[in-house]
């Protein structure tokens, strides 16, 4: 009787590691459009485009977002600056999570409908103060995650294994003693997205009025800049490195 063949074992495959970017969708994916779809649509286009398309400004070059810095995050938290004097407040520092950015910017005309897929979501700005202690607590929990979106004026310092080395804020050592305001969103003062620290936070200010929206306050930051002629710039400028 012929042996039988033996089964070989099942190979055991492990994931060795996980990458992701985002593509900026454009003109650029439209060189061969598909004439079945375009009758389909057709008759929604105008009302979608009546809202999407109307041009809020205009970038000098195309912005996107990656960790640790980038240049549109590092934009994002300064429009929350920016946005501070609307609420009569005045915050030291601001924080917008990258995982909240869900598009990139196009160069040249920014329509509505960018800044919409940049920030789909019902995200409110808002403030609150946290301790110097809490604060270095914060700047862990952003190193830990390979950097999120900050103000112009923050130096943070991280490992490649997500410690934090060392902070500045304004040029100066965070005090653990000291009261630090903070403009951010309303879904990380909840301590959403691992950035727990936010739990400790005090004299919390969140308008809930729908106009407060991070994304008609973007729209609002283009608009202003457009109406002066210039066209908003953002770069990667040193404000979250990368050091063993």
């Amino acid at each position: 009787m012929a042996a039988m063949a033996q089964t070989a074992a099942p190979q055991v495959c492990k994931v060795a590691g996980v990458e992701r970017t985002r593509l900026l969708v454009d003109s650029r994916y439209d060189v061969a459009p598909d004439s079945a779809t375009e009758a389909f649509m057709r008759p929604y286009a105008s009302v979608v485009d009546s809202i999407m398309s109307p041009v809020v400004g205009r970038t000098e070059a195309e912005l996107g977002v990656a960790r640790p810095e980038s240049p549109l995050s590092n934009l994002l938290a300064d429009i929350l600056m920016w946005a501070a004097k609307d609420y009569g407040e005045s915050p030291a520092m601001a924080v917008y999570n990258m995982g909240g950015i869900r598009a990139a910017l196009p160069e040249g005309d920014v329509t509505y409908g960018d800044v919409l897929e940049v920030a789909p979501f019902e995200n409110k700005i808002c403030f609150l103060t946290l301790t110097g202690e809490a604060l270095m607590q914060l700047f862990g929990q952003m190193a830990a995650v390979g950097g999120e979106g900050v103000s112009h004026g923050v130096e943070l310092v991280i490992t490649p294994g997500g410690k934090l080395k060392s902070a500045r804020l304004g040029g100066k050592a965070v005090d653990p003693a000291a009261s630090y305001r903070i403009a951010t969103i309303d879904y990380l003062a909840e301590g959403n997205d691992r950035l727990e620290a936010f739990k400790l936070k005090t004299g919390l200010n969140a308008p809930r009025e729908k106009q407060n929206d991070t994304r008609f306050i973007i729209a609002a930051y283009f608009r202003e800049l457009a109406s002066r002629g210039e066209a908003v710039r953002a770069r990667v400028e040193g404000r979250i490195r990368v050091e063993r």
